[in-house]
């Protein structure tokens, strides 16, 4: 049909109209309820197989949380941080980077994206650092 102002159009071509796009509409839900249907059989074999391997087959989505407990767990250490450092720059000057790295290969654990930072920090504050250049720590 030709593009027509709505003004120009008789009420007969306008019940056509919505008949022709009403059909099309509804063409195109019963297509995307085969394809949903297809879909669900394939979502129930994969729970299947699964289930075969001992997966709990859970809906998708947001999994469910108790309390306030958070995405990463906290790692657990021996030292506090302030500790593991004095360890590591006992007798040595370190620049806070190669501290952070360091520490971390002598066995403290850690997840913080910012790790370096924190470090940084932790040598300023605790008395027992002192900075004997810029960016350079030692055990006083």
């Amino acid at each position: 049909m030709a593009k027509k102002s709505m003004d120009t159009l008789s009420i007969s071509d306008m019940q056509k109209e919505i008949r022709r796009r009403e059909r099309m509409v509804s063409g195109h839900v019963k297509k995307l309820a085969r394809r949903r249907d297809k879909l669900r059989g394939q979502l129930l074999e994969v729970e299947t197989e699964l289930a075969k391997f001992g997966a709990a087959a859970g809906r998708a989505g947001r999994a469910a949380r108790s309390g306030a407990a958070g995405g990463r767990k906290r790692p657990k250490n021996d030292a506090n941080l302030a500790d593991a450092l004095a360890g590591v720059l006992k007798n040595a000057t370190m620049s806070v980077t190669e501290v952070a790295a360091e520490v971390q290969r002598a066995g403290y654990q850690t997840t913080s994206p910012n790790f370096r930072t924190i470090v940084n920090q932790t040598l300023i504050k605790d008395s027992r650092f002192k900075r004997v250049g810029r960016g350079q720590y030692t055990v006083k």
